[in-house]
């Protein structure tokens, strides 16, 4: 089977950039997944497109991560008028909230950072915070409020990106796992499963936590991907209690519409083990109990897990490797997959079809220059 561009891997970052390849013309576009595509880490996400809420540094990173999140209400609403699925991107806003002087002190620092580099943030009194949120725990010392992070369904949002592959033509190959890359004179020109060969003038890796373990030819990767395990504990509520994505120090509840509460997320390192424990669900409605005491007589009707695609300096990896033709690499982004899905996609494209490189700071080949000057 042949085409010009191979996306291996089904989840977010793959079929945003599918997507994105087949409106830019690009005719022959082939998606492989290795199961169902988006049910791993896209599937797993509570949909959170948050970056100043999350922010410890105000660096590129930072800036590419926020004009991703400013290209969701045109994405979501293009993606509706393709498919008629509404991915519910919810602009109502994000809370971080201070428990303790300590926390106080980091919200002022962040409240001063973000002003000063003239970001939309409010700093409220607990009296504020609670007028806008009124369950929430009266222990809250102060919050700062994030008029422009959001939330978006990410599973709906998977529905419209599969919906709109579908009827752009794209050729989704489902339960095909992909575990050489084949190499021919320094030039990537397709891949193999097992029972099946992939020719292509250009393959794309979007394979999240499952990128090392593919082989390029008879050689691992160049870099390594992690996993890191995230659960996720759903709370039912009667009625919608927040408005508003919140944030604690110890972790976040995100309301959805339809009155559920997704409370999350640990971060466990236990390689491709994606199993759910009970000692996450009680940590996790722990956290909620501290955010909202309203809560902790609610039932928890759900918890998964998934694992996050992890670098070693916590940056994704998008852009090619210097020796190596044919071949672009999209993954490694962590917790902010569902949030950098658009801007990956734009620029990878970019690189594919205008010839301009993503920054180099997500380059594969910072890991060569670590190991020169590591040793290793």
């Amino acid at each position: 089977m042949s085409s010009e561009v191979l996306i291996i891997g089904g989840g977010i970052i793959g079929f945003t950039l599918a997507r994105e390849l087949r409106l830019r013309g690009v005719r022959d576009v082939i998606l492989l997944e290795r199961g169902t595509p988006g049910l791993e880490s896209s599937w797993a996400a509570a949909g959170m497109l948050g970056p100043q809420a999350e922010a410890d540094k105000y660096d590129s990173f930072f800036r590419l991560c926020c004009e991703s999140r400013d290209m969701y209400p045109q994405f979501v609403e293009d993606l509706l008028a393709e498919t008629g699925i509404d991915a519910e991107l919810d602009q109502t806003g994000t809370l971080s909230l201070a428990f303790s002087e300590r926390d106080s002190q980091k919200l002022r620092e962040r409240f001063e950072c973000q002003r000063g580099i003239g970001l939309p943030v409010e700093h409220l009194s607990a009296e504020e915070a609670r007028r806008r949120e009124p369950f929430m725990s009266p222990d809250v010392r102060d919050a700062l409020f994030f008029l422009n992070d959001w939330q978006v369904e990410n599973r709906k949002l998977i529905a419209a990106l599969r919906r709109s592959a579908e009827i752009r033509g794209v050729k989704i190959v489902e339960n095909t796992q992909i575990d050489r890359l084949n190499v021919e004179d320094g030039r990537v020109t397709g891949a193999e499963s097992l029972d099946q060969r992939f020719q292509a003038d250009q393959t794309i890796l979007t394979t999240g936590a499952w990128t090392s373990l593919i082989k390029m030819g008879v050689a691992d990767m160049p870099f390594s991907v992690e996993p890191v395990r995230g659960q996720i504990a759903v709370i039912k509520t009667a009625k919608r209690l927040f408005q508003s994505v919140i944030y604690s120090p110890r972790g976040y509840l995100v309301p959805r519409l339809d009155g559920r509460i997704l409370a999350g997320s640990t971060s466990e390192r236990v390689g491709y083990d994606s199993s759910t424990t009970d000692s996450a669900v009680a940590a996790l409605r722990a956290m909620s109990n501290e955010i909202a005491p309203t809560t902790s007589g609610l039932p928890t009707i759900d918890n998964w897990s998934g694992l996050r695609p992890f670098a070693f300096d916590g940056l994704p990896i998008i852009g090619h490797l210097d020796a190596i033709d044919g071949l672009t690499i999209a993954t490694a982004h962590y917790r902010n997959g569902i949030l950098l899905a658009p801007i990956t996609a734009r620029c990878i494209a970019n690189s594919l079809l205008n010839g301009i490189s993503p920054a180099p700071a997500y380059s594969p080949d910072r890991f060569k220059l670590r190991s020169v000057v590591s040793g290793i």
